[in-house]
């Protein structure tokens, strides 16, 4: 594609310039024609009127033809301000009767001479028209033929002045269109302007909409979509302060206590006295890099770009695999973590290593949130769609609280643990990536979670 910048001015002014002078040019080559044919056609009834007049001077005497032609007659005959005038009168039997002989005759020998011939040629380097005629006298049996030959000055200057006289008015109007075209068009896109000047002027923060007041209706598709994009960003840039508030909040708070701690150790002399303390500064550590982590698989799973390579990836052995992993968890707090998959590969589009993290939240949120001596069912199907299943037996999420989860650093109040609210805010961004479906349910009344994740791409 050309770098170069195109006008829109330009553009609409060749658009409309193009046709313009495209019919106008046609129209001055027909009119060219036109013209030529009625220029010819009348001066070749006065060079016919010539030919005819020079017949009524032929006589016959004594059985002989000759042409009675006065010089003051003669001279009346060929004179002319512009053309010069030839003629010739040939008897068949007789031969030259008067004229110049040089005057050209017809090409074409089976011309019938019923009416007279008219055709262009050259005489001396100068191109003449020439009409030809077939006369018998009377009082005489032979054929006498008459050329008369004239240049063509008058001619063109008749169609000079013919085409002038047509071609001025319409050159004038295709000057004086072009000056409204332009000023038409500079007053058509001077909103564009006041509207590019407007958003110039507007610092990096205001993501006020743009006024349609004075925007024509073209115009008003593309500030309606600059508009929602300024809603967008303006969403996306308070989403991304709300964030980074609460990331700094949530990654203040085991700072604090770290330093706390810290600060306790340093009090302290004995060595069996600061266990205590380095345990409690080992859980700040844990916690800062578990918040971290979690930020950072956030983080990845928004593209910014809109548009990440998926690969395929067997759901069925990532989930055991991922089982596998925390069975260790599970068993510290004597859960029971089982798995029901397929006995062959079930293959979807995905990111594997943020559906391992996807797993590895959800089951650590079972884990965390799950009764002791509790069960955990992670179950991989692929009818009608693939799915991936975690269920627990719980405390279940309240009716009230499933769609507030999802927020980034929510936690239900008197959730217990210390985890940073971030998890399933990852799962959704994790699903929404790969265009799937996680839905949230309660298994029971009494409690119990079932997450399901629904592929559609696969």
């Amino acid at each position: 594609m050309s770098n170069k910048r195109r006008s829109l001015k330009t553009e609409i002014l060749l658009r409309l310039a193009i046709p313009l002078i495209l019919f106008i040019s046609i129209e001055s080559v027909l009119s060219y024609f036109v013209t030529l044919h009625h220029v010819n056609v009348a001066y070749d009834r006065w060079l016919l009127d010539s030919a005819r007049s020079l017949t009524q001077e032929i006589k016959v005497r004594n059985g002989k033809l000759l042409v009675e032609l006065p010089p003051a007659a003669l001279e009346i005959f060929k004179w002319d301000e512009s053309d010069k005038t030839y003629f010739k009168i040939i008897a068949e039997q007789q031969g030259m009767l008067a004229g110049d002989d040089f005057v050209p005759e017809p090409h074409d020998v089976e011309t019938d001479w019923i009416r007279p011939v008219y055709f262009d040629d050259e005489m001396y380097g100068e191109q003449v028209r020439v009409v030809s005629m077939l006369i018998t006298p009377e009082h005489s049996s032979e054929k006498v033929f008459v050329h008369v030959a004239e240049t063509l000055n008058k001619r063109h200057n008749m169609m000079i002045d013919i085409l002038l006289a047509d071609l001025l008015p319409q050159l004038t109007l295709v000057l004086l269109t072009g000056i409204y075209l332009l000023v038409g068009v500079k007053r058509g896109l001077q909103p564009l302007h006041t509207l590019a000047n407007e958003i110039a002027k507007r610092s990096s923060r205001d993501l006020r909409p743009i006024p349609e007041q004075h925007v024509f209706l073209e115009v008003r598709t593309l500030t309606d979509t600059i508009n929602d994009l300024l809603g967008r960003l303006g969403l996306a840039i308070a989403t991304q302060q709300r964030f980074i508030a609460n990331a700094a909040h949530q990654l203040l708070t085991p700072l604090a206590g770290l330093k706390l701690q810290v600060e306790r150790a340093q009090r302290e002399q004995d060595l069996s006295t600061m266990k205590p303390v380095l345990a409690h500064i080992e859980s700040c550590a844990d916690r800062m890099s578990h918040l971290t982590t979690q930020l950072l698989i956030l983080a990845r799973s928004e593209p910014i770009d809109g548009d990440y390579e998926l690969r395929p990836v067997d759901l069925c052995q990532l989930a055991k695999e991922t089982c596998i992993d925390w069975v260790p968890k599970a068993l510290q707090r004597n859960i029971e973590l089982s798995f029901e998959g397929l006995t062959q590969p079930l293959t979807v589009h995905g990111d594997e290593v943020l559906l391992r993290e996807l797993l590895a939240n959800l089951l650590d949120n079972a884990i965390c949130y799950g009764h002791d001596q509790g069960n955990i069912l992670v179950k991989v199907e692929c009818y009608p769609s693939p799915r991936l299943s975690v269920e627990d037996d719980g405390i279940g999420i309240p009716e009230l609280e499933m769609n507030k989860v999802f927020e980034r650093f929510y936690r239900i109040p008197g959730s217990p643990g210390d985890g940073c609210g971030l998890g399933l805010a990852i799962i959704k961004e994790i699903a929404d990536l790969h265009k799937a479906q996680f839905q949230l349910s309660r298994t029971s009344a009494a409690g119990g979670t079932q997450a399901n994740l629904i592929f559609k791409n696969f």
